[in-house]
């Protein structure tokens, strides 16, 4: 929504890039605890799912790129959507498997009784 409204000039890029960068660092943290969630558990194929998304977010942080620059912000725009986007439907797909697997475990649970 920042990249939309600063496309459109609704916002400054100063007030854009603190709002996406404020959500970054939670994002990756939550990324991270929720794969070692699926590993802890036993959920193996859903931890494989998660392990590219992981990997990605450790690898923008080591290379310092997992901020968004004041300065570089309109040029990057596009691949900043881009990239979001992806995430967004990365992040989804996989809580639809999520609840797609959970429900097929209560009615294979409900099934043994």
């Amino acid at each position: 929504m920042c990249l939309a409204d600063l496309e459109f000039d609704y916002i400054n890029p100063y007030d854009s890039s603190s709002r996406i960068n404020r959500v970054i660092m939670p994002e990756f943290l939550v990324q991270g605890v929720l794969c070692f969630f699926y590993l802890v558990t036993g959920h193996w194929a859903m931890a494989l799912l998660s392990v590219p998304y992981l990997y990605y977010n450790v690898d923008l942080y080591m290379r310092r790129q997992h901020l968004v620059d004041v300065t570089e912000i309109y040029n990057m725009l596009k691949w900043e959507k881009k990239q979001r986007l992806f995430k967004l439907a990365y992040l989804i797909l996989l809580l639809f498997l999520t609840i797609f697997w959970m429900i097929m475990a209560a009615l294979d649970e409900h099934d043994h009784e």
